[in-house]
Parts: structure tokens; C-alpha cells; sequence
């Protein structure tokens, strides 16, 4: 029998790379599209077929999806801080992006188009304590507002178009070849910057909370996503159920790496929530999804990645 085809947008980035990896080792074919204006091409297996393109670019999205059988969206612009400046830009890509790719896989007959939404879509918690899917959804940031406008075409279309709809709400991921950059993954951040023997800024008064969830976990949730009927249809956190407060991530970190870095603050951004936690209980019940983050001991190789590529 032909080993299913994905394709995987993003998959030169952090979280894609990853995704490529677990999809080959699950014995899938994987083509890749990314335009590789954050993602690098070495990221990418030796194994996967790559296109090099814009989700945004009808052309390179046909090529990508002509005889895919799943789809795996992960292409977005993600930084929440970033969005408020560029919010044109972050709602064409991450909106009309998604929507040309979802109209495509509809003309090709795609089978299953699992989502990659973000924790970004809900409204502040006034209390560090799991939310969940049924949530309030008020985003605090244009990121959020397309994140969330896009989870509801790609559900709403997806039973109409034929193919089978799966939205995953990514909590805080961390991991490995997570690119530096001063808006996005605060964990990478911190590292980079201990590591370069800099001060680190904390916004606010460090007491917000995080899921903070390893790449491994959201690859594992992608992997079920794929193969679970139970899924379809629905919108399921991922994440770990657990939360870590950012003041203690810096305790953690200044330990491991600069124990005489200086911890300065800043006023806290409108934009970003102040609690984050998921509650991962329905992803358990229709995923089978269980959690192996160890923040503690899978830290580690973040620093060693980020040491050896400074």
C-alpha cells in the first residue's frame, strides 16, 4: 500500500522541522512548503521533498498540494508583539494564507487538514489555572484575531470541501531550532541572551504564567491528529496543564547559564497574556494525548543547541 503523502507548511521552521522528522520515523512521505524567510533549508530531513514558496503564492500552493493526501499547517507569522505593528501582514498570511491553501487542498481532495492554532486566540485568564477550548475568546493581539478567524474557516469549510477539519491550540512551545529573534519564544531569548552574558528584560512583574510544552509534545499531538477520527472536527489545547511563572523560568536559566545576570523589568505588554495555561483534558480523551515535558532536564538541550550555534 502507497505510504500517505503530508505536506507540511513551515516545515523549514522550528516546530515544522521537527514535524517532518516525527511524520518520516511514522513511515509518512513528506513534501515540505516554505518560503524559508524564517525557516532554513538544513532544518529540513534529506528524505522530504521541499518547495520553496509562499503560502501566499497560488502557484507554489498548487504545486505543494497536487496529490497530498494529508495536510499539516503550520506556515504562519507568529509573534504576538510583532503583530500589533504588522498587523496587515500577519492577518494576510495567517488568514488569506491558510484560506488559499484550504481552498487547494478542496480542489485536490485532501483527506485531513490538521491546523496549528495558538493559545493566542483566548482572553486573559484572572487566575493561573488551566482554560479550557470553551474559554472566553476575546484575543488581546491581531495575531490572535486571525488565528482565530482562520480555526473557524478551516472548520466551518472543511466538512463542505470534503476534507476532514482538526484545529490544535499550540500553548508555549519550546525546543530546538526555535529562530532568536526579540518577539517570539522567551525561553529561546533568555538563552541567547545569558549565553552572550547580557541582562535579561522580564515585562511586567514576571509573576504571568505559561504551559510551556516541548516540540516533541506538539509533534505527538500532530502525529494523533492525523490518525484519530475522534479528532475531527474538533479544536483540542495542547500543552502540558501545568503553568510556570516567567520570573521563575529566569531563576532557572541565570542558575544554569549567567548566575550574575541582571533581571530588569518592564512595563507589561497590552498585548500578551498574563495567564496561559491549558487544559488539556479533552486532547486526553479524544487524542489519547499525554505530555512528556520536563521544562527542567529538556532545557538543557536548548542551551547546548543554542551554545553550539551562537
Amino acid at each position: 500500500m502507497t505510504r500517505p503523502l503530508v505536506l507540511v507548511t513551515g516545515g523549514a521552521g522550528f516546530i515544522g522541522s521537527h514535524l517532518c522528522e516525527g511524520l518520516l520515523r511514522d513511515n509518512y512521505r513528506v513534501r515540505v512548503l516554505d518560503d524559508l524567510s524564517v525557516g532554513k533549508r538544513e532544518n529540513i530531513p534529506p528524505e522530504c521533498e521541499f518547495i520553496q514558496g509562499s503560502i501566499l503564492d497560488a502557484d507554489a500552493v498548487n504545486t505543494a498540494v497536487n496529490g497530498i493526501t494529508h495536510i499539516c499547517h503550520d506556515a504562519a507569522r507568529v509573534t504576538i508583539r510583532g503583530s500589533v505593528e504588522k498587523f496587515y501582514e500577519d492577518a494576510q498570511t495567517n488568514l488569506m494564507g491558510t484560506l488559499l491553501l484550504l481552498k487547494t487542498a478542496g480542489h485536490y481532495g485532501v483527506q485531513r487538514f490538521v491546523y496549528a492554532s495558538s493559545m493566542a486566540v483566548y482572553s486573559d485568564s484572572p487566575k493561573p489555572v488551566p482554560v479550557p477550548e470553551t474559554y472566553s475568546q476575546i484575543p488581546a493581539s491581531p495575531y490572535g484575531i486571525s488565528k482565530l478567524a482562520a480555526e473557524q474557516y478551516v472548520l466551518m469549510l472543511g466538512r463542505d470541501l470534503g476534507i476532514q477539519p482538526v484545529v490544535l491550540r499550540y500553548f508555549n512551545t519550546f525546543g530546538t531550532r526555535q529562530t532568536y529573534t526579540p518577539y517570539v519564544g522567551v525561553i529561546t531569548i533568555f538563552i541567547t541572551q545569558l549565553l552572550q552574558k547580557k541582562d535579561i528584560t522580564i515585562f511586567g512583574d514576571g509573576e504571568q504564567r505559561r504551559d510551556f510544552i516541548h516540540v516533541s509534545d506538539i509533534v505527538q499531538a500532530n502525529m494523533l491528529g492525523l490518525k484519530r477520527e475522534s479528532a475531527v472536527g474538533e479544536i483540542l489545547n495542547i500543552g502540558t496543564n501545568r503553568g510556570t511563572s516567567v520570573n521563575e523560568l529566569a531563576a532557572i536559566l541565570t542558575t544554569k547559564i549567567y548566575a550574575d545576570a541582571q533581571i530588569r523589568h518592564q512595563d507589561a505588554r497590552a498585548e500578551e497574556l498574563r495567564y496561559s495555561i491549558a487544559d488539556i483534558s479533552k486532547a486526553r480523551e479524544l487524542l489519547g494525548y499525554s505530555p512528556n515535558t520536563n521544562l527542567s532536564s529538556q532545557i538543557l538541550e536548548v542551551i547546548q543547541y543554542i551554545k553550539k550555534n551562537l
